[in-house]
């Protein structure tokens, strides 16, 4: 019998394929896991700290629908993803939003990481 991969563990996989310069919103990160909602992506990436098997998840790759940063980490957590994306080359507005047009993830390659996670 197929062991069923924890969510968590698929929600990791497929943030893992999200580029570097590159971001994806946690809504669809949660439609290309199924199963799950966007706030279960926050749950998941707030958890990172406890997670020892997913110290490589590029977390700060993932923000709103609207292309911000959400706040996090009493602010501290917010300053430093927005940090780690500039030096992914990504660009903010002076509103602080990031353009998904030039920056968006599109998530094609991505269905592969997760069917390959299913089989393991």
């Amino acid at each position: 019998m197929v062991e069923e991969p924890r969510l968590y563990d698929l929600i990791y996989a497929v943030i893992r394929q999200i580029p570097e310069g590159k971001v994806a919103t946690y809504g669809q990160i949660s439609r290309i896991v199924g199963r799950c909602s966007a706030q279960m992506i926050g749950f998941a990436l707030a958890a990172l700290g406890k997670q020892h098997t997913a110290s490589d998840v590029p977390w700060q790759r993932v923000v709103n629908a609207k292309g911000h940063i959400s706040p996090h980490g009493y602010g501290f957590g917010t300053n430093m993803q927005r940090v780690l994306l500039e030096e992914e080359g990504i660009a903010f507005s002076l509103e602080g939003e990031i353009d998904f047009e030039k920056f968006g993830w599109d998530g094609i390659a991505l269905g592969n990481a997760v069917t390959s996670q299913k089989k393991d």
